[in-house]
């Protein structure tokens, strides 16, 4: 009876500390992420989180979803923030000259174009950036430049067409590239300039034309990692699985390229 006292003991001993491991091993394994992400990017990345999700289940992975000047200055200001992709290399530039970027994590991630679009059911008669100065066009909807980079491409389509000052006269400005999209969805405005991936995510749109790449700097969405983030391995972790196949096939379906 000793001996089967004895080995009762230790046997709820070893169940005990494995148990305690095991929890242990729970709450270390537990990683919470924030990625700041281009608004751009709003449909595409909240799938390819749901994918990483499914391999990683131990992460809490939130998505903080805005123009890229904006989300620049929310990380200048020292907001928790773990990974940034931007529409614009201007921006992550900004960032990893205030050293604030893991420069060794920066990588160049997708592409994109620039689009002018219409409502569905718009009558307007119109077939390329160049007509957004005709009569009918009384209102066209841009990013806010000075935020938005899909406002800074527009304004260089149009000033590559030498029509700005015009353009200027018709805009209205949106906080972000998706605001810019549902003005247009919803006929508040007669044209709009987004991204194609934008476009060929609405059934509210229809594009008329996709300016040529020599009208504007190249659309680029570059990805790095906060050097103040508190999870340097996770943040690094899924970086790598926004470059893996899975995430390239969401992103291909969502109509970016993959730089």
């Amino acid at each position: 009876m000793a001996i089967l006292a004895v080995c009762l003991f230790i046997t709820l001993l070893s169940a005990c500390s494995m148990l305690n491991q095991q929890s242990k091993d729970s709450k270390v394994s537990k990683v919470e992420l924030t990625i700041s992400a281009a608004a751009s990017l709003k449909d595409a990345i909240t799938e390819v989180k749901a994918l990483y999700l499914k391999e990683k289940p131990n992460t809490a992975l939130t998505i903080n979803l805005g123009s890229s000047g904006s989300l620049e200055q929310q990380i200048e200001q020292g907001a928790a923030v773990d990974l940034f992709i931007s529409a614009s290399a201007g921006n992550m530039t900004a960032l990893k000259d205030k050293g604030l970027l893991d420069n060794n994590s920066i990588k160049n991630l997708l592409g994109n174009k620039v689009v002018l679009v219409v409502p569905k059911e718009s009558e307007i008669l119109i077939s390329s950036f160049d007509s957004v100065l005709d009569s009918s066009i009384k209102k066209i909807a841009l990013g806010e430049p000075t935020t938005v980079p899909a406002g800074q491409y527009a304004e260089q389509v149009f000033t590559y067409l030498n029509l700005l000052n015009g353009v200027k006269e018709k805009a209205v400005y949106g906080k972000d590239v998706k605001e810019v999209l549902t003005w247009v969805e919803t006929g508040n405005v007669d044209a709009g300039v987004v991204y194609a991936t934008d476009a060929k995510a609405s059934t509210k749109v229809t594009v008329i034309a996709t300016a040529s790449e020599a009208s504007h700097k190249a659309i680029v969405y570059p990805v790095a990692v906060i050097k103040a983030t508190k999870n340097p391995e996770g943040a690094k972790d899924f970086l790598n699985f926004l470059r893996g196949e899975g995430a390239k096939a969401v992103f291909e379906k969502y109509g970016f390229s993959i730089l």
